[in-house]
């Protein structure tokens, strides 16, 4: 009888490298049987609130996510079903129309920063991942991303950080490091730490595989 998916979750704090890591374990298993399903996916339909009450939302706080899709989805996934991920429009602050198909895959990568916050989700969890990466460091990758790729400026960025950010990681986010299978210091250049995820997920592939 065929075993469930294994269920691979990469937590951390913003910047510290968790798309990193997700990106290296992946390419490990490029053209087998493995997908990554992004929490940043699953923030909540604000459709019915006016566009002022929008602008409000802290995306760093766990009631920003709708866990209750991203449960009901990760278990359709370990039943081999496939699943319609929602897409987030960060412009309009709400759930897009737009949804992408997601065939069910052997690994299931879930990546987020409190993805190890809900007890529901990390139950669903066979490996539990933690990046941690020091805060300067941290800092220095969301603004570079955040000017780049969003058009933010300096000062909007270190005044999110200050007020919403920090406050949010240290009161939820670090929190959730105690729940980790395995710490991983600075992020993706852990090669040490890298390679033996990709072996024991292998060696939970080829364990399967025998039942």
């Amino acid at each position: 009888m065929r075993k469930k998916p294994v269920v691979l979750g990469i937590a951390g704090g913003s910047g510290s490298g968790k798309t990193t890591v997700t990106r290296a374990i992946h390419k490990h298993f490029t053209g087998q049987s493995i997908l990554v399903i992004e929490q940043d996916y699953y923030y909540k339909d604000q459709s019915d609130l006016p566009m002022e009450e929008r602008l409000k939302t802290n995306y760093d706080h766990p009631l920003a996510f709708d866990n209750d899709l991203l449960i009901e989805h990760i278990n359709q996934l370990l039943e081999y079903k496939p699943i319609q991920k929602p897409v987030y429009d960060y412009e309009m602050h709400t759930r897009s129309s737009d949804v992408i198909h997601i065939e069910p895959r052997d690994v299931i990568i879930l990546e987020g920063i409190l993805i190890l916050e809900d007890e529901r989700l990390r139950d669903l969890m066979d490996i539990k991942l933690f990046v941690d990466t020091d805060a300067d460091l941290r800092i220095i990758r969301r603004m570079m991303r955040d000017i780049k790729e969003r058009g933010r400026t300096i000062d909007s960025v270190i005044q999110q950080y200050v007020s919403v950010v920090r406050p949010m990681h240290e009161q939820f986010i670090e929190p959730t490091k105690r729940y980790a299978d395995v710490i991983i210091p600075e992020g993706g250049k852990n090669n040490v730490a890298i390679d033996l995820m990709v072996t024991k997920i292998q060696t939970i592939l080829e364990e399967n595989r025998i039942l």
